[in-house]
């Protein structure tokens, strides 16, 4: 653990003001404004959440059954989850680069980032495709880059449906060569975790429910131990 999780203040309060769309996993776009608010314990392993409206929680009932506190409680984490609703490396990005969710997650200095994106840019592939691909590769730089000594783990992108249009695949081929290309850490299978399950989704069939939320988060813990965390 770094030093500067030791002498983190007790009480860090992040306000993240975004014109970036609502409802993810829609085709529809609206600007969100997003409240974070964080309490760090000294001592704690810092681990910041870089996701869409599945790790923001949308479908849970409660912000503390989200899959990402879930996770964050069971391991004595002190969480940072400022996640966007409808974003995508591509999709409803308005700013790349000092005012982004990367940045954010820079300035926080975690000690950890567990990425879990993608999933959105399925819905404008046709259109945001051929800027997609090095998008990905450019987030994951800045992380590596800018965070020298924080471990990054990259999560497949998820997937809800166990019908899979042929831009599922090729973003998770993405995002796996460009988490290669940066050395991070590595959990494949994630589109899978929910398909097939209409009891973990909430009622609207788009959005893991508390169930699911609770599937996530026992997922990631076991891949988390595959990999010695």
């Amino acid at each position: 653990m770094r030093s500067h999780s030791v002498a983190r203040t007790i009480l860090a309060t992040v306000m993240v003001v975004a014109a970036l769309a609502l409802s993810a996993c829609t085709s529809s776009a609206a600007s969100d404004e997003v409240v974070v608010s964080t309490v760090a314990v000294a001592g704690e392993l810092r681990v910041a959440f870089y996701g869409d409206s599945y790790t923001r929680g949308t479908g849970a009932s409660t912000e503390e059954r989200r899959w990402s506190t879930v996770l964050a409680e069971q391991r004595g984490w002190s969480e940072f989850n400022p996640s966007v609703s409808g974003l995508g490396f591509v999709r409803n990005r308005t700013i790349f680069g000092e005012g982004d969710l990367p940045s954010f997650i820079i300035a926080d200095n975690p000690d950890i980032v567990i990425v879990t994106m993608g999933l959105n840019d399925n819905f404008t592939f046709d259109t945001q495709s051929a800027e997609l691909r090095a998008q990905i590769v450019d987030d994951f730089d800045r992380l590596v880059t800018g965070l020298p000594d924080a471990r990054l783990i990259v999560v497949e992108p998820f997937w809800y449906k166990a019908e899979r249009p042929a831009s599922v695949d090729v973003i998770i081929s993405w995002v796996h060569d460009a988490a290669t290309v940066v050395g991070a850490d590595y959990i494949p299978d994630a589109s899978y975790w929910l398909a097939g399950q209409p009891e973990w989704m909430a009622s609207d069939s788009l959005h893991p429910n508390d169930a699911g939320h609770a599937a996530i988060a026992s997922q990631l813990d076991q891949a988390l131990r595959t990999l010695g965390l």
